[in-house]
Order: C-alpha cells, then structure tokens, then sequence
C-alpha cells in the first residue's frame, strides 16, 4: 500500500501567512519575549493546534520572523531605497542614513529586530541567537560589495566600521535622538573620505 501525499491546501497556507504576520508585527514592536504564542494565536484568530501544526515551537516562528524581517526590511526597504537615492556605491552607503533619518522619524519608529532579538536570547549557541547574527552579517555582504564598488581598499574592515555606524544610530533612535542618523552621517563622511584617501 502506498501513502499519497499531501500537498498544503489554502487554508493551511493562509493560517500560517495570519500567523507569520501577527508574530511580525507584535515582535518587531514588541520584541520577542514580551510576546507569548497565546498572544499570537489571539492576534492572528487561529486554534492552537493549528499554530503547532505550523509552527513545532516559539523558536521556529522567531525563525522564520527574522527570515521574512531579512526579506522586507534589508532587501526590499534598505537596499531598495538606498539604491533609488543614489547611484556611485559611495554616495549609496551615505544614502543609507537618509533612509534611516526619515525612518527614526516615523511614530512606529521599532528599531532593529536583529539587534532587539540579539540582545533578548542570551545563550551563545541557541538558534535564535546565531540566526540574528548570520542576518546582521548579511546587511555588512551588502555594506562590502558597496564599499568594494567604491574603491575602499580593506573594504571588509569598512563595512563592519559602517556598519557599527549604523546601529548605532538606530540605539541613538531608540533612546530618542532624532537627529541619529544625521549625526551618523557626518562620521560617516570621515570615514568614508579616509578609506578613500
């Protein structure tokens, strides 16, 4: 006898979607330990059992929150933005704090999700942890190929300065300094014409 196999219908794939949006909202604003999986059930209208059956635990759906985070805010907001204001790689990386300035003035300003679930999951080596780190790694691949394009010779040792710029404006931010990025920026310049020079 063989077993067929069963493909997810719809509704499967759209309570997983209800799912993965309520985490990403409540998680970005709230961060991940404030938020337990009864809150998001609730806030996504589904049964327990089916969050299980889409989700094996918290740590799963954490997982899966900083992929699609990855996905909305690095690639399709970061370097989508920085790419349409400008078009040199240098002029790019000074772009990044433009994008970040009307960011950290926005009401539902809610930080960096990496860093936040960074700072929040303790343990060296569980999954959670090394997944914010792969992905904050992922944001200095982009900040290398754009300080590689420019011409900066250690281009590595410029893109993990920059990058140490970057969030620390977005602390900056989240203590209240609105002007973070701007400030930001101006280090940046210096940085920038140093590994140029």
């Amino acid at each position: 006898m063989t077993g067929s196999i069963t493909h997810p219908g719809p509704a499967t794939s759209d309570a997983r979607e209800r799912i993965l949006a309520a985490a990403y909202e409540l998680f970005s604003r709230k961060g991940i330990r404030a938020v337990g999986v009864d809150t998001i059930i609730s806030h996504a209208d589904v049964a327990k059992m089916t969050f299980y059956r889409q989700f094996r635990s918290k740590d799963d759906l954490v997982l899966a929150f900083l992929r699609r985070r990855e996905e909305q805010w690095t690639f399709e907001w970061l370097a989508t933005q920085v790419k349409r204001r400008a078009t040199a790689p240098a002029e790019q990386l000074l772009a990044i704090f433009d994008v970040f300035d009307e960011w950290f003035q926005r009401d539902d300003f809610e930080g960096c999700s990496f860093i936040n679930v960074l700072l929040e999951t303790f343990e060296q080596r569980h999954p959670v942890r090394e997944a914010s780190t792969r992905h904050l790694a992922n944001i200095r691949v982009f900040l290398r190929q754009l300080a590689e394009e420019a011409g900066i010779r250690d281009a590595d040792d410029f893109a993990r300065k920059w990058h140490i710029l970057m969030k620390g404006s977005i602390v900056a931010a989240g203590e209240g300094d609105k002007l973070a990025a701007r400030r930001a920026q101006d280090v940046g310049r210096l940085l920038l014409s140093a590994g140029l020079s």
